[in-house]
């Protein structure tokens, strides 16, 4: 299957990640100084598997993610400028700020719903799904989620529901081996997830999460079978997981070892080094599309600092029917 990922996709690629990366590091500067505020859940490791996917996927095609999502957003199209400006709480947001960073939705691409609960889109997933079953406009939705997520019920009952009723939804793990501050071994016996795929009745395949080359393929494979009826696909994506849990948390919880071998794992740099050794791209159309980005990356901060925040006359409006029957 390797043969799909060709020298244009390779790149298209390779320009998402260098988005997430560079938007990321960028954020947790600009967090770090106290230049803006707000939560954060860094994404560095799982950046292939968000460029892998988005690249796989139609704008059309319906995407619901977790909190620890900005590479997911990015990924699927969402303009870089609304993203920011929605993580700062400004009205020119995706949500108008009200959402923030762990409620991010852009459905122009496709961007559905981010959720803060683990494990909730996955109901959502498979309810859009059914829709465009119904429909019968050929979309697929994907649902992405962390490891720890295989444990809520939700999950369980979404795959099983999808299943049964041969949905075009795709369920997409990325799994980087640890729930928030727990070891997977800690919570469960499976040692690969997506063996679980088997009782639900669906294709279930664990995919190398750090590299685009043995990863999109996998993403193709899953997306072309929802879409051409064959239903649905649970991806495990390995990974490791950079940062803790959350911008700045410490990280104690975790064997010195283990950690440094996460961090020495650099996707992104890896991938470019294939691009270059594979002919798939050179050096000079690489360093124009990472100055693109960087440049794109800060229009986006500079934008998203200098847009109102949202004003109180929206507090109650996308969250009543009729704001004018809400007491006052």
């Amino acid at each position: 299957m390797a043969e799909k990922l060709t020298p244009d996709a390779a790149v298209s690629i390779y320009r998402r990640m260098a988005t997430i990366r560079y938007g990321e590091d960028r954020i947790m500067r600009g967090l770090g100084a106290g230049e803006f505020a707000f939560s954060y859940y860094p994404t560095r490791g799982h950046e292939a598997i968000a460029a892998s996917l988005g690249e796989a996927l139609r704008t059309e095609d319906y995407l619901n993610i977790t909190y620890r999502g900005f590479h997911n957003a990015v990924a699927k199209g969402t303009p870089l400028r609304e993203v920011l400006a929605e993580m700062m709480g400004k009205a020119t947001g995706t949500s108008k700020g009200k959402g923030g960073p762990m409620h991010l939705s852009d459905p122009n691409s496709g961007l559905m719903v981010t959720t803060g609960v683990v494990g909730a889109g996955a109901p959502i997933a498979v309810g859009l799904g059914l829709a465009a079953q119904l429909d019968g406009d050929g979309r697929v939705s994907v649902c992405t989620f962390g490891d720890g997520a295989t444990s809520i019920g939700a999950v369980h009952e979404a795959m099983n529901l999808a299943a049964v009723w041969n949905l075009p939804v795709v369920f997409v793990c990325e799994n980087n081996g640890w729930g928030e501050h727990t070891v997977q071994a800690d919570y469960t016996k499976t040692q690969r997830l997506s063996d679980r795929a088997a009782g639900y009745g669906m294709v279930g395949v664990t995919a190398n999460g750090t590299s685009p080359v043995d990863l999109f393929p996998v993403m193709v494979e899953a997306v072309e079978r929802a879409r051409g009826g064959g239903g649905p696909t649970f991806v495990e994506a390995l990974t490791a997981r950079h940062f803790g849990h959350t911008f700045g948390a410490p990280q104690a919880y975790r064997p010195a070892e283990e950690l440094a071998a996460a961090q020495a794992i650099d996707t992104v740099a890896a991938f470019r080094q294939w691009l270059l050794d594979n002919g798939a791209s050179d050096e000079p159309t690489l360093q124009v599309i990472e100055k693109e980005v960087a440049e794109a990356i800060e229009d986006a901060v500079a934008f998203g600092k200098e847009s109102p925040p949202a004003p109180n006359s929206e507090l109650l409006v996308d969250v009543f029917a009729n704001v004018s029957e809400v007491p006052q």
